[in-house]
């Protein structure tokens, strides 16, 4: 689990995160600084999301790996809203954690995709398929992290989609012409 004060990870990511933040907290000095640490976003042109949904739609997809990794997720919208609340709001300062408040198994993540599209969602992704589609990036996904974004919710931020089922439905839904 971690939260916004938990250490960063010893792995490249983390290392390159711990960088970019203090580099974003030297402005500090002489500006408000606010550092989102942003979770797999849900949007269906785009990203991780965009990138399931073709497979999802064929009936082909399912869990990645052993499917029971944690998924921080947050819908699109949702961070907008708070990109926009941390410019407007001087309340805001420091780093946040841009998760939705409830995150879940890559196994629920699956289930949940799958019903939103009325497919199947059965069909295991294997990690050496992972690892040959996104290369270093498959370990992120294949390890999971469980994300809590704490200081959001003490802050009272309101999530429009703070449940999966809600979110994967405003994704996927086609918007009107």
């Amino acid at each position: 689990r971690f939260a916004e004060t938990s250490p960063a990870a010893e792995d490249v990511l983390g290392r390159l995160c711990s960088q970019w933040e203090a580099a974003a907290a030297e402005a500090a000095a002489f500006s408000r600084v606010v550092t989102l640490r942003i979770g797999i976003v849900l949007g269906a042109d785009g990203g991780a999301l965009g990138k399931m949904l073709p497979v999802f739609q064929a009936g082909f997809g399912g869990p990645i790996g052993t499917g029971r990794q944690w998924m921080s997720w947050i819908q699109r919208s949702d961070l907008c809203l708070l990109i926009a609340s941390a410019l407007e709001d001087p309340a805001f300062g420091g780093v946040y954690n841009a998760v939705a408040p409830n995150p879940v198994s890559m196994k629920e993540f699956a289930a949940a995709l799958g019903k939103a599209l009325g497919r199947p969602s059965f069909l295991p992704v294997p990690a050496p398929v992972l690892q040959l589609m996104l290369g270093d990036g498959a370990q992120v996904v294949l390890e999971g992290q469980y994300v809590l974004a704490e200081r959001l919710q003490h802050q009272g931020f309101n999530f429009r989609y703070p449940d999966l089922a809600g979110a994967l439905a405003a994704a996927t839904t086609p918007a009107p012409r």
